[in-house]
């Protein structure tokens, strides 16, 4: 059996449109996997709180700012799915300043997953392929 006999791709109309050629999550069985989920809204191509030189690099940016808009994106992507919040039960966190960014992320983290608690990693990066200084990489179940 295929893959795209047992799983199905979803697309969000409120989450920002993939860099690439990836859907926003794929459902196989029960479980919901969603593609990596950065901060930028849908239809913009700059990032919440990020400043830009004029060549391109990342001048100043709102880290805080860019933590609740990737929260959101995900709530999106599962929401339309079928999903909820609550059903999230792993999350891979992409960090590109572990150091200065860290501590932020983990209080904002604690108040999103107050009630649900899923198993989460964060790792640090060299970077991200947007201007972006957070990713999240989710696994749900849906009933």
């Amino acid at each position: 059996m295929k893959a795209d006999e047992t799983s199905s791709a979803h697309n969000s109309s409120r989450a920002p449109e993939p860099v690439g050629l990836y859907p926003h999550a794929r459902r196989a069985g029960n479980l919901l996997f969603l593609s990596g989920v950065g901060p930028r809204q849908r239809g913009q191509k700059n990032v919440p709180g990020v400043e830009l030189n004029a060549d391109g690099s990342i001048r100043t940016y709102d880290f805080e700012s860019q933590c609740h808009a990737v929260f959101q994106n995900v709530r999106y992507i599962l929401e339309e799915a079928g999903a909820r919040w609550e059903d999230l039960i792993d999350v891979t966190v992409f960090l590109t300043n572990m150091k200065d960014d860290f501590a932020t992320y983990n209080r904002l983290y604690a108040e999103y997953f107050a009630s649900s608690q899923p198993c989460r990693t964060t790792v640090e990066i060299n970077c991200l392929p947007t201007p972006i200084a957070i990713e999240l990489k989710c696994i749900a179940v849906v009933s």
